[in-house]
């Protein structure tokens, strides 16, 4: 009978076994496969010949394993083969049934061996003290009788028998790094080591396990692995596979949003790969916090620079007062490219909608690039700070427009209110855009004009004429804003139809 010391470890789904015939040593085995484990130990190439032999104490001979004739355990190494497998074929060129000679002083560092080997003691003295014929364990001619017998069965897999003589081989030596020297051969031989108990093999695995990069497949029977082990063994492998928080993939996340904005020198590949990231990542409530937490940081910066660039404090030299308008003109246009980066991951994962909202209760804001857009003082410093603006919220409005976001009345009637205004200083103030390019300002009168035609004819009535400066010289080459006037026009002359809801 096992101890309950050595019952601490959990049983590891390795191989199929009983308490009954693994603890059942009396019992002699009457015929073995006339092959010995000499060949299959031969095939063993991991260990070298020098691995396989302890001396247990200076006075002792050299165990070697496999060693006939110094060998006091005899052990059956079996495939255990399941009733309703018994007619199917077997591959002819496994070994399934084979025996090794071992040592008890040697075997012993396994703790299930020791439990077994003290168990079959006790059995033999209360066998020897019955009978008087004096042999007291000597050897007969016939070495197997005075052998202790063991069996172990193993789960019938091709690489069963292999694994377990692998270990065997490994209680008599104590280079490990021998044979465990990659992680499938870590993994191979960990399962084995946990059900005998071998706590040196047991240690080393782990310790080569912890080190090493592991494959997806590795990583899913390491986690299989990790019920069976005790905690402080696990602790070095759990650190790695799980988090210690709840929130980290959103703090890496948020972590690889700023790296990519701010301080990579590479920025362009490195926001196309953050960009990938969040695309692919599961949870889209994840990127929608982190995306929005970056968005109003960088929002924050940009009007905070803004209202210092428009209420400067006159109280300092003239030359450092100028450095820090130009310092803050410079805050606000990298930012402002932050920002539009961040408007359109949100509108591409379709988490904008607290964008939109944010963007239209930008009164102040709005007020202070109209006063800074009037000064000329910004075109020889940034004079793309007006269109990365403009980008921003013809991103926005685009996304509204085309029903991408669905915003509420208000927000769509803030959303054009307020932003008109800084659209229409831009075009009287700002250069004409790149001739090969859409002009910035037009798309956004379009997008404007779509989105007064969702608002209730009241408001629609006071922001058309204020969008009187999207004509031009031709009246034909504005034909959006034809269609717009032409579709409140034909609105307001329609015959009230209130009543018929009644």
């Amino acid at each position: 009978m096992i101890p309950n010391s050595y019952r601490k470890r959990q049983r590891v789904p390795h191989r199929h076994t009983s308490a009954t015939r693994l603890s059942s040593t009396a019992t002699v085995v009457n015929s073995f496969s006339d092959k010995t484990v000499s060949e299959s130990s031969q095939k063993l190439h991991r260990t070298s010949s020098s691995a396989s032999t302890i001396t247990t104490s200076p006075n002792a001979v050299t165990s070697s394993f496999n060693d006939p004739y110094t060998a006091d355990v005899l052990l059956r190494l079996f495939v255990d083969r399941s009733p309703f497998d018994s007619d199917a074929p077997s591959d002819s060129s496994r070994q399934s049934d084979i025996q090794i000679y071992l040592h008890s002083s040697v075997i012993r560092r396994a703790k299930y061996f020791a439990a077994i080997l003290s168990d079959c003691w006790q059995h033999r003295t209360n066998a020897d003290a019955k009978s008087n014929n004096g042999a007291e364990g000597s050897r007969s001619n016939d070495n197997n009788n005075n052998l202790v017998q063991l069996n172990l069965a193993v789960v019938d897999d091709p690489n069963s028998i292999s694994i377990h003589l692998t270990v065997l081989q490994l209680l008599y030596t104590s280079d490990f790094a021998t044979v465990i020297d990659s992680a499938s051969t870590a993994l191979e031989i960990l399962p084995v080591a946990l059900e005998l108990l071998f706590e040196d093999c047991v240690k080393s695995c782990l310790r080569f396990l912890e080190a090493v990069p592991w494959s997806e497949e590795e990583e899913k029977r390491v986690l299989s692995l990790i019920p069976f082990l005790r905690e402080e063994e696990s602790k070095e492998l759990l650190v790695r596979l799980s988090p210690g928080k709840e929130d980290s993939c959103e703090e890496m996340l948020h972590g690889l949003i700023l790296a990519a904005i701010h301080n990579h020198p590479n920025m362009a590949f490195v926001k196309a790969f953050v960009a990938k990231l969040l695309r692919d990542f599961s949870s889209r409530e994840s990127a929608r916090r982190v995306l929005e937490r970056a968005f109003e940081t960088s929002l924050k910066v940009v009007k905070e620079s803004l209202e210092e660039y428009t209420s400067p404090d006159f109280r300092g030299d003239h030359n450092e007062t100028e450095a820090i308008q130009r310092l803050n003109l410079h805050t606000a246009m990298t930012n402002g490219r932050h920002l539009l980066w961040l408007v359109e991951r949100m509108i591409e994962l379709r988490v904008a909608d607290s964008a939109v909202v944010e963007w239209s209760e930008q009164a102040s804001f709005t007020a202070d690039l109209q006063r800074a857009f009037r000064d000329d003082a910004w075109r020889n410093i940034v004079p793309g700070l007006p269109a990365v603006v403009l980008r921003c919220t013809c991103k926005l409005a685009n996304a509204v427009a085309a029903g991408t976001i669905l915003a509420a009345r208000q927000v769509r009637m803030k959303l054009v209110k307020d932003w008109l205004p800084v659209l229409l200083v831009c075009k009287d103030n700002v250069s004409p855009m790149l001739p090969s390019h859409k002009p910035l300002h037009l798309e956004l009168e379009e997008t404007f004009l779509r989105i007064i035609s969702t608002l209730p004819m009241s408001d629609a009535q006071l922001l058309l004429q204020q969008c009187l400066s999207f004509s031009t010289r031709n009246v034909e080459d504005c034909p959006h804003l034809i269609t717009a006037f032409n579709t409140w026009f034909r609105r307001a002359t329609r015959p009230p139809q209130l009543e018929n809801l009644d």
